[in-house]
């Protein structure tokens, strides 16, 4: 099955998921979006207001700073997959509860499996967890790859932390420029 197909009948079963009792306070579930052979997969924590109305992952402001940062590199959003760790919205935009990350890791691993992305940029801490485990914090590792179970996973401040702190936002940037060549040594390797 090509690789579009399996995410596409991956994103049904998510929708009907009630593993995790997120589905009973969300309008839709919101899978995740993009180029089914990205080179990249971005991975933020849960959908919020905006995510849930459309069913399309970083749609609101922080998805706004993201489309900016991706134009840095000189990249749309087309030629990236963008997901998240839980698959529907956390009541209030509240933090994930472990049981909700729990329930949605298989989804978030099948993703991966299909898509067999070069690198992994995670956007927050939910999502770095997710991919490194816990013991790390994200101010003391952002922008450094880490190489995980044959996977290259970069963590990144979330685009909304950035909206909030706004010393972040040229972090980011910071961080952000390195993607491209990480993706060049990582092309070599292969």
């Amino acid at each position: 099955m090509e690789k579009a197909a399996a995410l596409a009948e991956l994103a049904t079963h998510i929708a009907a998921c009630q593993q995790c009792p997120l589905y009973q306070t969300a309008h839709r579930a919101v899978p995740g979006d993009g180029n089914p052979n990205a080179e990249i997969v971005f991975v933020g924590e849960g959908p919020g207001a905006k995510e849930d109305e459309t069913g399309l992952p970083f749609v609101g402001a922080a998805g706004k700073f993201l489309n900016e940062l991706l134009e840095s590199i000189h990249l749309k959003r087309e030629d990236v997959f963008i997901g998240n760790v839980v698959k529907h919205r956390p009541p209030g935009n509240r933090d994930p509860l472990p049981h909700e990350l729990h329930a949605c890791t298989p989804w978030l691993d099948k993703q991966i499996d299909i898509i067999q992305p070069r690198l992994i940029v995670t956007l927050g801490r939910f999502s770095m967890a997710h991919f490194l485990g816990e013991g790390f914090t994200i101010s003391k590792i952002h922008g450094q790859p880490k190489r995980r179970n044959n996977q290259v996973v970069m963590p990144m401040y979330h685009p909304a932390a950035a909206l909030y702190q706004g010393s972040l936002r040229e972090v980011m940037k910071k961080d952000f420029k390195k993607i491209p060549k990480l993706l060049t040594v990582l092309k070599k390797e292969s």
